[in-house]
Parts: C-alpha cells; sequence; structure tokens
C-alpha cells in the first residue's frame, strides 16, 4: 500500500512536467530539430513524420526503462538491519519474454515504416518535367540541363578577401536552378572519386560513384534558396564543395536558361572531362579518335 502510494506521488510531477514541456515546444522542436520547412518538397513530410515518431517511440521505451529501473532501485534496496545476499532468482519467463518480444517488435515496425517511406521517395517518375544531370568533380559540381540542351559549370567555393572571417563569395559558389511544382529528375554522376549529393532542406542525399549513374526523383514545393554540399569527405578542400539550389517560378527558370544559352553555355558538359579514363564503359582518348 505505501508502495503504491509513493509510485503515484512520484508519478504526478513527472507527468505535470511532460505536459509544460510538450506544451511549450516550439515548430522547430515538433519537427525534431530537423534544417527545413513541412512542405518544401513532396517527400520532406514523410521524412518528417518517420523521424519524429521514431523519437516518441524511443522516448517513451527510455522513459519506461529508467522508471523500471528506479523503481526496481528504491524497492529492492538493502533495508537497514538487513545482511547477505537477497533472494537470487535464477529467470523469469514473463520478463525475459517481454524484454525479448518488445525489441523485436520495435525493430520491425522501424524497417517496416522505413522501407515504406523508402519506396515512396525512391519511386521513379515514368515522364519527369525536368531533367538534370548533375556531376560531382573535386571540388564543385556542373549540371547539365538535358532538356533544355543548357548547361552550368561551377568551380570550388572561393574565400572572400574583403572579409578576414573566412566568408566564401557567394556569386562563385554554382547555382541549380528548379522550377517549383515539377517532377524533377536528376542523375547523378561522378568526376572522379566518390561525392554525394545533398540538399539539406531536401532531407536527402544521394551518393555520386563514378561509373555509375544514380537517380534522386524530386518536385520542389515551395519556392526560396537552399544550400547544398558533398557530404562525403573527397579530398582536401571537401568543404568547399558547396552548391546552392534556387527553386523558382517556371519564367524565372526559363530566363536563367535562356540566360545561359545567351552567355554560350548551350549544349552539354559530357564524361570527356573526367579524370578516369579507364573505368568500364568509359573508352580512352586513344581510341575515341
Amino acid at each position: 500500500m505505501r508502495s503504491n502510494r509513493r509510485l503515484r506521488w512520484a508519478a504526478i510531477p513527472i507527468a505535470a512536467l511532460l505536459s509544460v514541456v510538450l506544451a511549450g515546444c516550439t515548430q522547430e522542436q515538433l519537427q525534431g530539430w530537423l534544417p527545413t520547412e513541412p512542405g518544401t518538397t513532396n517527400n520532406v513530410d514523410k521524412v518528417i513524420g518517420l523521424w519524429v515518431t521514431s523519437w516518441i517511440v524511443l522516448l517513451v521505451v527510455g522513459i519506461i526503462t529508467w522508471a523500471l529501473t528506479i523503481w526496481a532501485i528504491v524497492v529492492y534496496r538493502r533495508r537497514k538491519g538487513q545482511t547477505g545476499l537477497p533472494v537470487q532468482l535464477r529467470y523469469n519467463m514473463p520478463i525475459e519474454i517481454f524484454y525479448t518480444v518488445v525489441p523485436l517488435i520495435l525493430v520491425l515496425g522501424f524497417f517496416a515504416f522505413t522501407a515504406r517511406d523508402q519506396s515512396e521517395i525512391e519511386a521513379k517518375y515514368d515522364n519527369p518535367d525536368v531533367t538534370i544531370q548533375a556531376f560531382g568533380k573535386q571540388w564543385a559540381w556542373d549540371f547539365n540541363y538535358v532538356d533544355e540542351n543548357a548547361y552550368s559549370a561551377g568551380i570550388q567555393g572561393q574565400d572572400n578577401p574583403d572579409d578576414a572571417n573566412g566568408s566564401l563569395v557567394e556569386s562563385e559558389i554554382p547555382v541549380l536552378y528548379l522550377p517549383v511544382g515539377a517532377k524533377v529528375e536528376i542523375q547523378l554522376e561522378s568526376r572522379d572519386v566518390i561525392h554525394s549529393f545533398w540538399v539539406i532542406d531536401f532531407l536527402y542525399k544521394k551518393d555520386m560513384i563514378p561509373g555509375k549513374t544514380n537517380y534522386m526523383y524530386v518536385t520542389p514545393e515551395r519556392e526560396g534558396t537552399y544550400s547544398g554540399k558533398c557530404a562525403e569527405l573527397c579530398g582536401e578542400y571537401h568543404s568547399l564543395m558547396l552548391f546552392t539550389v534556387k527553386v523558382v517560378s517556371q519564367q524565372e527558370y526559363d530566363d536563367y536558361i535562356q540566360s545561359l544559352k545567351d552567355a554560350g553555355q548551350e549544349g552539354q558538359l559530357g564524361h570527356e572531362y573526367d579524370r578516369n579514363q579507364n573505368l568500364p564503359g568509359i573508352g580512352t582518348p586513344a581510341e575515341e579518335e
């Protein structure tokens, strides 16, 4: 009876504390401190939902685990006047079944929901509105606008000589333009070593492997400027391998493509600029002649 009373009095402040904490959560906290906003792309909300739900489940498991641990410490502590070891138990079948089955359920649940969301995010667009070919290279990016037959070639981030804090010249960072609401297929290629194409606000990244084409399918749903970077350590200036994604209206996108063509950047940048010329499927310069 006394034990139940103690547990009840301990549960009241814990419940009150949880209520206050949850009621005071900001939007950033409610989405698990992820660096984006809901609705940025067609896939962002799926990732946020999976992330936040997983943490809620793990938090509940953690609270139960700590509560049981503290309860065992308090209830089965050595009392004054007691000597020797407490009664030793070899096993408890209900408890052993419980702590075997529950983790199994959690692992299967996380796997099932992750596989479901991954399948949806990786679903191929049969008829994409825009096709982009992105080349990673030490340490910058080339972007081919395949349907429009235009391209932009980038250089790595350049130090700003006017800033003692070591910032970069924003205008020198490669830019990828995407029209809002369009189904975009991005073909990911590498010119030299393994890179990783990561648009931070899209909550998505994928490796770029020499000699292999990977694909990313996304529909940007919110206009704005988003940061991108290589997420795979690729050499000395990896930290300067940055790019910017501008999600704009269709008219702004068309104007940008026209500006590339007006600047003479019509055509496509191909594998002839790759450093690796001995990979399967890539002919040597002598063979090409």
